[in-house]
């Protein structure tokens, strides 16, 4: 995409006529605009709340750095004061003994690092780039209906005053979230049964964190019927949230800042952390988070972000197939906008390279949801780089490439196998009630 300067908006019919409306401010709008910007091409944003505003998803992944860089973004981050993230580390909740991995050793590695965030800010930052980069960008601005006639798109629109407008676009790019607009008009949207969880967070102050690069890595301890992330997102604020099946949550009975208190007060790993822990956020909860839209493109749209999919917040893939989204709908977009008898097979292409990144994840988290699935993560052996193959899948490499999609299949082979066959120490996934001696594997194992 040559950068240039963005021309003037025109007006057809009385209409604001642009190349692109983007439905939604959020990382995949947000990049697509300000591409799409940079390379000449009238876009607007259309973005219903003021940033910054709250979201959840504050871990990046290393995959997003190549687009972050092409945006000269990483600037901006460091005035922002985002924390450098190099890792992570996974712990079966009955045992001391984790697995750290650095990205650094994933698979063919192309960087060390990426970003542990803030999202009002990180959002705000890159809604505000794209309006340096010469996007439009219209705040607190409803999009009540999109229409497709012959040739062009037609938005209605409602900014803050409540006085509605018409806009016109040649393409739309809907990434208004997990409400798509495009998707609902459509009857898109499938979830994935076997997936609805629920997920309860907060923010605290004063959680103990190891020193140097360890203590920028997001750490996950698997339980038996649960998950927790804690994830450093600065010098001293951290996020910690709980991950598990809604009915389970529902038969307790509790509040959510009950449910959370309980639920960390019951593992040990994360007590030990917590001695001088005080929460300053409310607990919030998001749930009947996992779906996908059956379709991702149409007569001048495309769905990106949270409006394509959202598979499970496990391994931070949400903000990277959102990053992934908005660079690969403004690439299509330029291309098609000079060339529009290439829309079909770019706007196909496009659908299958989303769809390919979020089955990648999909099926990392079915396995994830397995006990097996810890119990072989937490016994890595030195085997056909199968460690590092999984190292980049979770540092965001999508796992097309041959060489690791076949060391992803042994690994899910052996994560099937140990259903059967004790490959690795069984775990029971259980805290213990008691302080225990810290010698291997007896209080986690089972006989």
């Amino acid at each position: 995409m040559v950068r240039l300067h963005p021309p003037e908006v025109c007006y057809l019919d009385g209409r604001m006529k642009y190349d692109v409306a983007i439905i939604g401010g959020g990382p995949a709008g947000s990049i697509a605009a300000a591409l799409l910007a940079r390379a000449g091409r009238r876009a607007v944003v259309l973005e219903r709340d003021k940033f910054p505003r709250f979201h959840i998803g504050e871990s990046l992944l290393p995959f997003s750095m190549q687009a972050f860089t092409r945006l000269g973004l990483h600037e901006k981050f460091a005035r922002a004061g985002f924390m450098e993230k190099f890792g992570g580390e996974m712990y079966g909740a009955c045992s001391e003994q984790g697995v750290k991995f650095y990205f650094e050793d994933g698979f063919r590695s192309q960087t060390d690092r990426s970003y542990q965030v803030t999202r009002a800010e990180f959002d705000k930052v890159l809604l505000d780039h794209a309006a340096e980069s010469g996007a439009e960008v219209r705040e607190e601005t409803s999009v009540e209906n999109v229409a497709f006639p012959d040739g062009e798109v037609l938005l209605r629109i409602t900014p803050k005053n409540g006085v509605s407008e018409g806009i016109s676009a040649q393409y739309v790019i809907d990434a208004s979230g997990r409400n798509s607009i495009v998707g609902s008009q459509f009857k898109l949207k499938r979830n994935y049964d076997h997936l609805q969880k629920i997920s309860l967070f907060a923010h605290y102050d004063g959680v103990e964190r190891a020193e140097g690069r360890d203590g920028t890595l997001t750490r996950m301890v698997r339980a038996i019927d649960r998950w927790f992330w804690v994830i450093p997102l600065t010098a001293t604020r951290t996020s910690i949230g709980v991950v598990l099946d809604h009915p389970v949550f529902k038969k307790a009975g509790l509040s959510p800042e009950e449910f959370l208190e309980q639920a960390i007060e019951e593992q040990p790993l994360l007590m030990r952390r917590m001695s001088v822990a005080e929460r300053v956020s409310p607990v919030r909860t998001a749930a009947d988070f996992s779906y996908r839209n059956t379709r991702l493109t149409g007569e001048r749209w495309l769905l990106a972000g949270d409006a394509a999919g959202f598979i499970d917040p496990v391994f931070s893939s949400g903000v990277f197939l959102a990053v992934l989204a908005g660079e690969q709908c403004a690439d299509v977009l330029h291309e098609v906008l000079d060339h529009p008898g290439h829309a079909r097979r770019l706007f196909a292409r496009y659908a299958r390279n989303i769809n390919k990144a979020m089955d990648v994840y999909l099926r990392f988290v079915n396995a994830w949801y397995s006990k097996e699935f810890i119990e072989v993560f937490l016994h890595p052996q030195d085997f056909l780089q199968i460690p590092p193959a999984v190292n980049a899948v979770l540092g965001g490499n999508a796992g097309t490439s041959f060489a690791i999609k076949w060391r992803m299949s042994v690994f899910y082979m052996l994560v099937w196998l140990q259903r059967y066959l004790p490959l690795c120490p069984r775990r029971s996934l259980v805290p213990q009630k008691e302080e225990v001696s810290p010698t291997p594997e007896p209080a986690c194992a089972i006989s």
